[in-house]
């Protein structure tokens, strides 16, 4: 029996108890609980975080008819321009094999643009790849894929896609018998930012003689052979406008079938390529033509030497394009404005018509060779 004293005691010893072993349970507990807690507080600190740094996801287009639009119109609503965005890093060529096949004999040209573009993703694209891609990029605009498959000769569908993969994507498009001497990186003059540019060209002909028009198509005539763009540039979406609608009108008078190759500078060609910037440059959706010093035309181009900006267009002088071609102010490959250089192999061409630019180094000063198409 217990008495007082045995009493408190035992009561003592379980309050004891109790005491040490809640204790130990609380010990054991709360540095999980708080471990947890902080793990958990952690999460949703790093959720918010992420949650701050990513970009708002970008407004969903509506439907809309399109079956009422031009052409133009179409393009448009397609691929936005953004002169702000960065130059896409693609380099675009096309050839009837590619680099990994024993016919290809562009190897060491080929090479030289992934040599000075170390990162860009480079594609070398043959008919059957570039039919299945325009029915990709061009699906929704029907007219312009039905103008590309009606063209009668190669050379005019190699000329609308170099438009079309640019319109579409950006980079850079540039002829398959091409060297790249520098990088696309240093075309662009350091004072110039970037996100006030949209399209890169150069000059191909400036030929300053009474009679240029026996030789060439256009007094001051662009290249086409190189462009740097960015998606949806408007003189790409003209040009493609143009080519759709006059292939179409063409085939639906029966005159494709007749085509002659004389006439591609002017349908696809740098004759058209020259107009369609011409009539960009002095475009009041652009540019402010009512305090313009007056209308832009060769004279603003002829004999320049340096690079030239017009609105969001920078204008390489011919060195950049056609060093070494012994005329017209071009001068030779190692000018620290020689950017690119051509070999006029002129691959859809006979072969009695080709290698133009060995031709024009053989003949004498101020003397230039057959106007190339």
């Amino acid at each position: 029996m217990l008495n007082p004293r045995r009493a408190f005691i035992a009561a003592a010893f379980l309050l004891t108890v109790f005491f040490l072993i809640s204790r130990s349970h609380n010990s054991e507990q709360s540095p999980s609980s708080s471990t947890e807690s902080r793990d958990a507080e952690a999460e949703a600190l790093a959720a918010a975080n992420a949650q701050q740094r990513l970009p708002p996801p970008p407004p969903q287009k509506p439907m809309i008819d399109m079956s009422g639009m031009s052409t133009y119109e179409k393009l448009a609503y397609q691929y936005e321009y953004d002169i702000e965005s960065k130059f896409p890093a693609y380099i675009w060529q096309t050839w009837k094999y590619t680099p990994g096949e024993g016919e290809f004999q562009f190897r060491e040209q080929e090479a030289s643009w992934s040599i000075e573009h170390p990162g860009f993703i480079h594609e070398v694209i043959t008919d059957s790849v570039a039919d299945t891609l325009l029915q990709l990029l061009y699906g929704s605009i029907p007219e312009v894929l039905e103008a590309y498959h009606a063209l009668p000769l190669p050379v005019l569908k190699a000329d609308l896609f170099r438009y079309l993969i640019l319109y579409a994507r950006g980079g850079i498009y540039s002829d398959i018998d091409t060297y790249a001497i520098k990088s696309a990186l240093e075309w662009i003059p350091p004072q110039i930012p970037k996100e006030t540019v949209g399209l890169v060209i150069g000059i191909e002909a400036d030929p300053d003689r009474p009679d240029w028009a026996d030789w060439y198509s256009r007094r001051i005539q662009f290249c086409q052979w190189t462009i740097q763009s960015k998606p949806g540039h408007p003189v790409l979406r003209d040009i493609i406008s143009r080519i759709t609608n006059s292939t179409l009108t063409m085939k639906k008078e029966g005159k494709l079938s007749a085509f002659q190759g004389n006439r591609v500078v002017d349908l696809t060609g740098p004759a058209v390529w020259t107009d369609t910037i011409m009539d960009y440059f002095n475009d009041e959706r652009y540019f402010d033509m009512e305090n313009s010093k007056g209308k832009i035309d060769y004279r603003n181009f002829t004999g320049m030497e340096t690079s030239k900006r017009v609105g969001d267009v920078v204008v390489l002088p011919i060195t950049s394009f056609s060093p070494g071609v012994g005329q017209m102010g071009a001068k030779d490959y190692d000018d620290p404005m020689a950017f690119v250089k051509h070999d006029f192999e002129g691959t859809w061409k006979p072969e009695s018509e080709r290698h133009i630019g060995e031709v024009q180094q053989e003949l004498g000063e101020g003397e230039e060779a057959p106007k190339e198409q």
